[in-house]
């Protein structure tokens, strides 16, 4: 079964920040964390914006979400705090998808940057894209200093198809010298006019009180 991962991204400058953080804090990671399944389990802000936050879930397998005991504290399920604190925040993205690349590889933990990478591609050039992403993106990326994994996903139901996640060791990774020669190539260039939806959040890792 093939790893995966849900990722949740909200923009909560309609609610209460001290609020938001305790209940993501105090119930809704520690819930998910008590779910058999259930990896790593982060929590990350926006370097550009500290009213956008992201939490990311390792999970063993999808079938994980569809498990009894994550049914019993999702959806319709929530608790009366997710469902008083959830609709005051804006949703930017839910990605739940399967591990394409590479491999079994988890979360690597105490990273302190991440960059979020989700999008659609026009369906003609797809199989170009994903050539490209497997051969030849997410290798030159990996190689970089101080990027401590890069991953690939893929959700077949959700508003964005594919993912591409990359675990750094600071925020600053992505402005250096060496991410953006190993992001920029003439065949990158070629696809990026065939990009749809795209979602690209740089966060650091989230400090309670910090």
């Amino acid at each position: 079964m093939a790893k995966g991962l849900l990722l949740v991204a909200f923009d909560f400058t309609n609610a209460h920040e001290d609020e938001f953080h305790d209940w993501y804090d105090l119930e809704h990671i520690p819930e998910r964390q008590r779910i058999p399944g259930f990896g790593l389990c982060e929590r990350w802000i926006s370097a550009a914006n500290p009213k956008q936050a992201i939490a990311s879930y390792d999970l063993a397998g999808l079938p994980v979400l569809a498990s009894a005991p994550y049914l019993a504290i999702a959806h319709e399920n929530l608790s009366p705090w997710s469902k008083r604190v959830a609709p005051m925040c804006t949703r930017l993205l839910r990605f739940e998808g399967e591990q394409t690349l590479p491999g079994d590889a988890d979360s690597p933990s105490g990273a302190g940057g991440l960059l979020v990478n989700a999008m659609n591609v026009t369906p003609e050039r797809e199989a170009e894209f994903n050539e490209w992403y497997d051969h030849e993106h997410i290798p030159s990326l990996a190689a970089v200093p101080d990027v401590l994994s890069a991953r690939r996903f893929r959700d077949a139901k959700g508003t964005h198809r594919y993912l591409a996640l990359y675990h750094l060791q600071s925020p600053e990774v992505p402005a250096g010298a060496a991410w953006k020669a190993a992001a920029s190539s003439e065949w990158t260039e070629r696809l990026r006019p065939h990009f749809r939806d795209h979602v690209r959040i740089l966060a650091r890792r989230y400090m309670r009180g910090g």
